[in-house]
């Protein structure tokens, strides 16, 4: 009888590491990381012996590669981000 007690409370009850807080500035920070890789595209020609300069454009150069690491510092952000903390 007592084994079959201490079988039952052995059994870990499941749960997600991560509350819903953590998963909304998540989202935000992929939000962040997409727009910098958008803005991070396109400024090439057509034609391979035309050069464009608009590839070193301050939004590509500067504005892009920001926001990129701005997303990934959000990131960093909700993995140790402790929603039950007030």
């Amino acid at each position: 009888m007592g084994e079959q007690k201490r079988k039952q409370e052995q059994k870990p009850e499941p749960y997600f590491i991560f509350k819903k807080k953590n998963y909304q500035v998540m989202l935000i920070g992929m939000a962040v990381i997409a727009l910098g890789f958008i803005l991070m595209a396109g400024g090439g020609s057509d034609d391979p012996e035309v050069f464009n300069p608009e590839i070193y454009s301050w939004r590509r150069i500067r504005l892009a590669p920001m926001l990129v690491l701005l997303g990934l510092g959000i990131e960093v952000y909700a993995i140790l981000l402790n929603p039950k903390k007030k």
